[in-house]
């Protein structure tokens, strides 16, 4: 059974698109009770990606609510007398333009504890920015190609649940309530470091300086070879016959079999080897 070390904490959201809803969905999952507080138009995110919004919202508590109006700030005050956490992703003055500002809010609720994603660290909260900006930002973009992965956003959602867990046992403890901006252009910042220090540089080890770690084309598509330490590096080579392997003496045995006869072959060899999903063709996508 999953421990719940949140069961009777009250969370509400006023965060929309992905990293709010993915920081309140992980909080549900420690137990939190979380009510999510949408404004008239709804999340973007139920018209980007319905399914992932429906599982980023299950479990929750979905409120309409216009924080433009005296009646809706009324409903969300409400709310918060029974909080124990905020959590918010708009930029600190719009906040501050609908009363909600953190010091507003601690003396109207000194119990209430505030994890406010924003995108720059400060002094730049109020400066816009997305995922792609961010990674931009950091040197993590390969144009004209889009990421397929929302590192800042995903990364920052998962500092956020830790800032939340951070401030609630800081409260338990008798270290009083607090407030916590959560950056997602750190949280790029962050996953650019192995970057920064060559690691994964286009002549670094893990970027392509290496051909034990390698992305291989096969009779099919690809597979993602991943014999980094010596022991698999060495067996790698010894159960292909092949000496002082190069990138291109690989690649060259890589082509004669198929993606997923490479995988089963590196698992009875206890090699980590990898079919990369959504490369795979017939043979006659070759000729």
């Amino acid at each position: 059974m999953q421990h719940q070390p949140l069961a009777e904490y009250q969370v509400v959201s006023l965060a929309v698109n992905l990293p709010g809803p993915l920081t309140a969905a992980e909080l549900l999952k420690l137990g939190a009770s979380v009510t999510k507080v949408e404004p008239p138009s709804g999340d973007p995110m139920a018209q980007f990606a319905p399914a992932f919004y429906g599982s980023l919202t299950a479990g929750q508590q979905v409120l309409n609510i216009d924080l433009k109006s005296e009646s809706g700030l009324a409903q969300l005050r409400g709310l918060l007398e029974q909080t124990d956490l905020l959590l918010t992703s708009s930029r600190p003055a719009a906040l501050a333009r609908l009363g909600l500002a953190w010091d507003d809010l601690h003396a109207r609720y000194p119990r209430l504890l505030q994890v406010a994603i924003v995108g720059f660290p400060h002094p730049r909260q109020n400066e816009p920015g997305h995922d792609l900006t961010y990674q931009a930002g950091m040197g993590l973009l390969d144009p004209p190609h889009l990421p397929k992965a929302l590192i800042a956003d995903v990364g920052g959602a998962q500092s956020a649940v830790v800032a939340a867990m951070g401030l609630l046992l800081a409260r338990e403890r008798g270290q009083g309530t607090g407030y916590v901006e959560i950056s997602l252009a750190d949280a790029a910042n962050y996953f650019a470091e192995p970057l920064r220090h060559g690691l994964t540089a286009e002549s670094g080890v893990l970027g392509g300086g290496f051909a034990g770690y390698q992305l291989y084309e096969t009779a099919d598509g690809w597979i993602a070879v991943a014999a980094l330490e010596p022991a698999f590096w060495v067996g790698l080579q010894r159960e292909l016959a092949i000496d002082d392997a190069t990138q291109e003496t690989l690649q060259t045995v890589f082509r004669t079999q198929t993606a997923a006869e490479w995988a089963e072959w590196a698992n009875e060899h206890d090699l980590p080897i990898a079919v990369v999903q959504g490369t795979a063709c017939d043979r006659s996508c070759h000729g």
